[in-house]
């Protein structure tokens, strides 16, 4: 029964890797993959750091080194700081900024 388990659990865990490193449907190779997904923890971290950005209200999701930021911010001040964040975080190519400002 012990072994059941522990075969149950780790083929539940290999499913959840083998899914959770499947390329979109415009992405050409799980390289340009894992590339998107280093930028997009890049920009998160560094939105974590600095004192005017909510990370937590800003999500951000990259496709081929293109970041597209959505979300709220409570000044345009947050927004366009967000924005420059992004577009100074290595790997990153262009961003598409469609933070919105909470009134």
């Amino acid at each position: 029964m012990k072994h059941t388990a522990v075969s149950l659990a780790l083929s539940g865990l290999l499913a959840f890797t083998a899914v959770g490193c499947a390329v979109t449907r415009d992405q050409s190779t799980v390289g340009e993959y894992v590339d998107d997904a280093t930028v997009t923890a890049r920009v998160k971290a560094r939105f974590a750091d600095d004192p005017t950005v909510s990370a937590l209200a800003i999500s951000v999701e990259t496709l081929r080194g293109t970041v597209q930021l959505s979300g709220f911010a409570k000044s345009s001040t947050e927004r366009n700081r967000a924005a420059e964040i992004a577009r100074g975080t290595p790997g990153v190519r262009t961003v598409k900024n469609d933070i919105a400002i909470r009134p």
